[in-house]
C-alpha cells in the first residue's frame, strides 16, 4: 500500500495494520495518529522517534507478539496475523537441523527465564545456526543491557515490516 492509502485508512484498520509491525498498543496509536505523513521517509522517522520513548513494559509487550524463533507449532497456533511475515523473516530455520532446532528451544527457555521476554533477533538473512549462535553469546549480558539490545532487533524488525507494508 502506498503512503497515501495509509493515511487514508480508518484509524481502526490503521491500528491493526501497525500492530502487525509492533505489538506495542501506544507506538501503534503514535503512529496511526500522527497521519498524515507525506512520505516513507516522514513514517519511519515518526517510528524510530515513538519507539525511543517506549518504556520496558512496553518494549515486553511489543516482544509478546512474536513467536519464539524456530517454534513453529507457536508462530501458527498463537501469531496468525503475523504468521506470514514472521515465516519469511525466520525462513533460515526451515533448513536447520533437528539438533540445532532442538538447542533453539532449549535455548529459548533458558533466555525466557533469564530475561522474562522471548529472545528477539531480526531474523531476516540468518540461519538457525547464526541465530542461535547470538542467542548463547546474548545469555551473557546483563538484563539491562540485553533489553537494549532486544529493543535494537525489534526496531529492525519493525522497520523492515513497515517498509512490508507500505511496498
Amino acid at each position: 500500500m502506498t503512503v497515501e492509502a495509509f493515511n487514508e485508512l480508518p484509524e481502526a484498520e490503521a491500528i491493526a495494520a501497525l500492530l502487525r509491525c509492533n505489538g506495542a498498543q501506544r507506538w501503534a496509536l503514535g503512529m496511526a495518529i500522527g497521519r498524515p505523513y507525506r512520505d516513507a521517509s516522514s513514517l519511519l522517522a515518526r517510528c524510530g522517534a515513538l519507539e525511543v520513548s517506549l518504556s520496558r513494559a512496553e518494549w515486553i509487550e511489543a516482544f509478546a507478539h512474536h513467536p519464539r524463533i524456530g517454534d513453529r507449532a507457536d508462530l501458527a497456533q498463537r501469531f496468525p496475523q503475523t504468521a506470514i511475515l514472521s515465516n519469511q523473516e525466520q525462513s533460515g530455520v526451515v533448513a536447520a537441523g533437528r539438533d540445532v532446532l532442538d538447542q533453539l528451544l532449549a535455548g529459548n527457555r533458558a533466555y525466557e527465564l533469564r530475561y522474562g521476554h522471548i529472545f528477539i533477533v531480526c531474523a531476516t538473512g540468518k540461519t538457525a545456526a547464526e541465530m542461535l549462535a547470538l542467542l548463547m553469546a546474548r545469555m551473557n549480558n546483563e538484563p539491562d543491557a540485553e533489553l537494549v539490545v532486544a529493543a535494537a532487533e525489534h526496531a529492525r524488525i519493525t522497520m523492515i515490516r513497515l517498509e512490508k507494508l507500505l511496498a
